[in-house]
């Protein structure tokens, strides 16, 4: 067997959430690449249809899923149908998130910071629920990749809504957590934790809080943000029997801005 074999996906499946656009939209392509069929959940029907044909034009299978997994009736509404009617999923990637807010600690509503912890962290106990639930009673193993970030480690510059900070470092502990449980049924959990890529939220912040993202790049020792495409190959390892042996890691990829 060659070494890229173990790299290879083919006959899997892969549900993964935000899967449309920026970051989301890179590792789908790149798990499809590698083999397997994908299910996409966003919020935008016309960029689901356009990564789904991209998918497509690989060979692969592709299935899109409309709703907002920020509301916890509908992420798990989402998942449900998705079980029944493209399932079962050898891979789930819970990549939906966000910071959304620049809001001060001081300033922030409750319900702002319950929005917050619910898009990034509610969303991702849920999907690991059913859908990685489901994989554990299936018996045949499985590989969960939750997309953390870097500010669940250290904390932004410049910028408020601490509310993010918090919510991805409980999704490291809660990868962490999980992973110790599933590890007898043979189901890794792995996070990835990005620093900055050019994603289009990351544009956004440009236009509204511009001082935040030059803040941002001028700590990074590779003086860039990241591009989507760099976070594929990532993804396609932890996905796949490379990764056999590793579980409740947290794998830093942010062109060396935590090293300082």
């Amino acid at each position: 067997m060659s070494i890229f074999d173990r790299f290879r996906l083919d006959g899997r499946r892969l549900f993964i959430t935000g899967g449309s656009r920026g970051l989301g939209r890179a590792m789908a392509l790149a798990i499809a690449d590698a083999g397997a069929d994908v299910a996409l959940v966003g919020r935008d029907s016309q960029s689901l249809a356009a990564t789904a044909e991209e998918i497509r034009h690989l060979g692969r299978q592709a299935f899109t899923l409309e709703g907002d997994m920020s509301q916890p009736e509908t992420c798990e509404r989402v998942c449900r149908d998705a079980l029944e009617k493209h399932g079962p999923f050898d891979i789930l990637i819970n990549n939906v998130g966000g910071r959304r807010v620049d809001v001060p600690t001081e300033e922030m509503p409750l319900e702002t910071w319950r929005s917050i912890l619910d898009l990034n962290l509610t969303s991702t106990f849920l999907c690991t629920k059913i859908i990685g639930g489901a994989m554990v009673r299936r018996g045949q193993g499985g590989r969960v990749i939750n997309i953390a970030s870097i500010s669940g480690l250290v904390a932004n510059r410049d910028i408020g809504g601490r509310s993010y900070e918090t919510s991805k470092a409980a999704v490291i502990q809660f990868t962490r957590a999980v992973a110790s449980d599933w590890a007898k049924h043979g189901v890794t959990v792995n996070a990835i934790c990005p620093g900055g890529f050019m994603t289009e939220p990351n544009r956004r912040w440009l236009d509204v809080n511009p001082q935040a993202i030059e803040t941002f790049r001028k700590q990074i020792p590779m003086g860039e943000l990241g591009d989507p495409d760099d976070l594929g190959p990532l993804a396609v390892y932890l996905a796949g029997d490379a990764a056999r042996y590793m579980t409740g890691a947290a794998l830093v990829i942010d062109g060396g801005y935590t090293v300082w």
